[in-house]
């Protein structure tokens, strides 16, 4: 009885063939380089929160001086965020950072908070369900402006390594 091994061989080489167009559409991940699921999750977690903060606020009924307040409390928040994430990440990793900038940073975070909660509790003209969006809004954007520093600085060291 003869084993015909040339139908084997055909196999293997079209598994083998197989393995190399998948590895050609793959994109090379770098070692600590975030998935591309997770980059883009953190920039559309970055921008619905921004997005809905704004559209509430363009849609609110309120004066423009409180939307003008509620805008620059976000900006702020988000800088103040991404300044703390850098500053914490920084004195992480060995490079030199200022304790006058590190505590700014901290102080800068914490008056951006405070002012969302104060603003939001002093709020006549906003109802309670209003004043939770906002909230929310705001705490969803603060996070994923953080995450997505992170992940830009996780990408730029790990293809730094190469």
């Amino acid at each position: 009885m003869e084993v015909n091994h040339s139908v084997s061989n055909d196999n293997e080489i079209l598994f083998e063939k197989g393995k190399q167009n998948d590895s050609k559409l793959k994109v090379e991940r770098k070692e600590g380089e975030p998935t591309p699921a997770f980059k883009g999750a953190s920039w559309a977690a970055l921008l619905v929160g921004v997005a809905a903060y704004l559209i509430g606020l363009f849609n609110a009924t309120m004066q423009l001086n409180e939307k003008g307040y509620y805008f620059a409390v976000l900006i702020f928040g988000l800088y103040s965020a991404v300044s703390l994430q850098k500053a914490v990440r920084d004195k992480d990793e060995g490079i030199p950072v200022t304790t006058i900038y590190y505590g700014i940073s901290w102080f800068a975070l914490i008056v951006a908070i405070a002012l969302m909660v104060i603003g939001l509790y002093n709020a006549g003209s906003i109802v309670l369900s209003e004043k939770g969006f906002y909230g929310m809004a705001f705490v969803l954007s603060l996070f994923a402006a953080i995450t997505v520093q992170k992940n830009i600085r996780d990408t730029q060291r790990a293809r730094e390594r190469d």
